[in-house]
């Protein structure tokens, strides 16, 4: 079992700027805390994101830490240009020294999309040609392509990453048809929501990586080659009473931003098309496995059984979440590393 961390950087009762060197120094602890890689969202136009261009957050991130992989869960490739985005790969993986894993979507919420001028309902087929084109691009010196959506031709293409051919591609998906599309493509993958959800699209992963025969770029350190994982908010203390107590008011937080754009929309149409099921309260998350809180002993009992239902490989820790303090996520983190992460790493 590999551990890695996820974030949002939701909006917070501080300066953005408090916020960014907050998480940098906790980027800096996770990656002394040997957390495998950092996967951060993008979002558009809400406070549950703000790294909308995870790419200039993500090179901050390249220079204070050392050994952590890093990340976009994920690049939402209809609002790209492939051709900067190709070269903004190629920078990230060269200022991380060959540590870049590129996460691509086409983007969960309709709303996110219209802002940018992108018809939801045409998202699919804008992510897949993009998809394609950034996928031919990465391993071209000269670079041409001709799709429905995106052409170029005799490109110069002097950028070049440093993992070879590319970096390997990674997709989060809170559905079938998602998840069956990563499979057949051979990427490294993440599911969430409640433990029932999650494993049906895991299900589906895994049977369409079967019938294609395996990743497109294997990673020796995941059993089987592939990154098979799932995303949970974790909070681990001393005690179940004071993880709770953390965890209350950050989850209510996160729900909020979470929701955020949903409640500013009145539309039942484009809500219901938000499919990850939503708990909204702190028992209800942990009654669904999407919020694990309590001791490390807790911890670890609700990850061993999810890991036996779900099959994963792979753990994406949410340890800095809402509205917690450095102080409560740092704490959190050290138990974590100290007391969880060995207990599970043969899981």
């Amino acid at each position: 079992m590999k551990v890695g961390l996820f974030d949002h950087v939701e909006q917070a009762d501080r300066p953005l700027a408090t916020l960014f060197d907050e998480r940098l120094t906790f980027a800096a602890a996770a990656d002394e805390a040997g957390i495998y890689c950092l996967h951060v969202a993008e979002h558009h136009c809400t406070p549950l994101n703000m790294v909308p261009v995870p790419g200039v957050y993500l090179a901050a991130v390249a220079r204070a830490t050392r050994r952590m992989r890093l990340g976009p869960l994920v690049y939402l490739l209809p609002l790209y240009s492939p051709l900067r985005l190709i070269e903004e790969i190629c920078m990230l993986d060269q200022l991380s020294h060959g540590r870049f894993e590129v996460g691509v979507g086409r983007g969960v919420s309709p709303f996110e999309l219209n802002y940018h001028k992108i018809d939801h309902d045409q998202s699919r087929d804008i992510f897949i040609d993009a998809f394609r084109c950034i996928s031919a691009g990465l391993t071209a010196e000269t670079f041409s392509y001709t799709g429905a959506h995106f052409n170029y031709k005799d490109v110069p293409m002097p950028l070049r990453p440093v993992q070879q051919p590319h970096p390997a591609f990674w997709y989060g998906s809170s559905n079938t048809i998602g998840a069956t599309w990563a499979g057949e493509h051979g990427m490294h993958f993440l599911s969430l929501g409640p433990t029932s959800f999650a494993k049906t699209n895991i299900d589906a992963f895994r049977s369409a990586l079967a019938k294609r025969g395996g990743a497109a770029f294997p990673k020796a350190e995941f059993r089987g080659g592939t990154a098979i994982g799932v995303l949970r908010n974790i909070v681990v203390a001393d005690t179940d009473v004071e993880a709770h107590r953390i965890a209350r008011p950050a989850m209510t937080h996160h729900l909020d931003m979470l929701n955020w754009l949903r409640d500013m929309h009145s539309s039942s149409d484009l809500a219901a098309r938000l499919s990850v099921p939503r708990a909204a309260t702190l028992e209800e998350n942990l009654q669904d496995g999407t919020l694990i809180a309590g001791t490390p002993d807790t911890v670890i009992a609700v990850i061993e059984r999810q890991t036996a239902e779900l099959g994963i490989n792979y753990l994406l820790s949410y340890l800095f979440f809402g509205e917690m303090t450095l102080v409560q996520a740092l704490r959190s983190l050290q138990l974590f590393r100290t007391e969880v992460m060995p207990r599970i790493a043969h899981l």
